[in-house]
């Protein structure tokens, strides 16, 4: 099988890849450990996921603009470094606020890392686009998937550990990278920081953004708060989501391409919103166990959710395929630095239920946005996916 048969760089890639999208959801279980441990509240706490993904959001203009003129590998190092340099001190943190400082820097590395991820994996794997985006998908899967149980199992001895072992993981993928990936061609044209920006001009592209934006503070208002409604020891909790992590990789990378065989993409994405929306609401007005269902059950409306918008984004522009998705991800990210500043928040101003009416609400504002705007979002996309074929180089800070 072409997927099985890559060469050492593609699994150096991939691994690393693996581990970096583990950061996102590492601390998930350990949230109320760390607010405990450093005498901080669940907003403040939240703030590691806003600076994490406020800092992804605005390096989406930059990593297209370093890539272009470094190269893809040493732009994966750069970020690695940044990774490994941030989880590190992220773990020897006496207060909140370095906490989030800390968190911060480690974005910046993701982001450079990510983004650049699956462009070097098409461009070294065997089998073509197509099993190379398979790779990258499954890798994202299986990173969502373990992060929370890397982070119970580490952050039920200290909730600094999780940090020190991400560090260490990225380290080990440096040198694997370092030893395994030769560098690959620059592209003809150096990307400017604007690029993406401009991107969002068509107005396929920027409808994909907007509803992505809708649905992105949905994905991280049960990433970031329901680990707070829960209230479960670092166990449990890596538990709920290392089985929410499996459902979103086994609905974004098998069940996604089947329905969106037989319904289109457009109608899969509708209807996994409306009923990201209805899921969303019962988590938060359900009794406990309610809400762990609903909590699993959300990855699978999640990984359907994630394949069908990367493939619009990617997919709709006339951009090229690394300027269209970094623009698309500077909106969406947004969202997800947002969705764990304000649930807490509003928490405050009303009570535990509300975040996650606001929630359905905007997974249903995604959902509207879809159906309104069906005609730009559909438009010229087979022309589209030809000239596309031929790019050599695929960016996305997927999912």
């Amino acid at each position: 099988m072409d997927l099985l048969r890559q060469p050492k760089a593609v699994w150096a890639t991939a691994g690393a890849s693996v581990v970096a999208f583990m950061g996102i959801g590492l601390v998930d279980p350990i949230l109320p450990s760390i607010a405990q441990g450093l005498h901080a509240t669940a907003g403040q706490v939240s703030l590691l996921f806003t600076s994490y993904f406020l800092i992804t959001a605005v390096a989406m203009l930059l990593t297209g603009f370093v890539s272009s003129r470094i190269g893809g590998r040493r732009t994966l190092l750069l970020g690695l470094a940044f990774v490994v340099v941030f989880a590190g001190l992220a773990g020897t943190s006496d207060s909140v606020g370095q906490l989030v400082g800390f968190r911060a820097g480690w974005g910046l590395g993701n982001a450079l890392f990510v983004s650049t991820a699956l462009a070097v994996i098409v461009g070294a794997a065997a089998g073509g686009s197509a099993a190379a985006i398979l790779l990258y998908e499954s890798a994202l899967g299986l990173g969502m998937a373990c992060g929370p149980l890397l982070g119970a199992i580490l952050g039920n001895v200290s909730w600094r550990y999780p940090f020190f072992g991400t560090a260490t993981l990225m380290a080990i993928g440096f040198l694997c990278i370092t030893m395994f990936l030769r560098e690959q061609p620059k592209p003809a044209r150096k990307t400017s920081v604007l690029d993406p920006v401009r991107a969002l001009g068509h107005g396929g592209l920027a409808s994909a953004a907007a509803s992505a934006f809708f649905y992105n503070y949905t994905f991280f208002t049960v990433l970031a708060f329901t680990p707070f409604v829960l209230n479960m020891t670092p166990y449990r909790s890596g538990a709920v989501f290392f089985a929410w992590g499996v459902l979103l990789a086994v609905f974004s990378v098998i069940v996604a391409p089947r329905l969106q065989a037989r319904l289109g993409s457009l109608k899969v994405l509708g209807g996994s919103l409306v009923l990201l929306a209805a899921d969303v609401l019962v988590l938060g007005y359900g009794d406990h166990t309610t809400a762990v269902v609903c909590t699993i059950l959300s990855g699978a409306f999640i990984g359907v959710n994630n394949t069908v918008y990367t493939e619009l984004a990617l997919g709709v522009s006339d951009a090229p395929r690394p300027v269209a998705s970094a623009g698309y991800n500077f909106v969406r990210w947004f969202a997800a630095a947002a969705a764990p500043y304000f649930a807490p928040k509003i928490e405050g101003w009303a009570d535990i239920h509300v975040p996650f009416l606001v929630a359905a609400v905007t997974a249903l504002l995604g959902a509207a946005v879809v159906v309104v705007r069906r005609r730009a979002l559909t438009d010229e996309v087979e022309e589209r996916a030809v000239a596309h074929a031929t790019e050599d180089g695929v960016s996305a800070f997927a999912n």
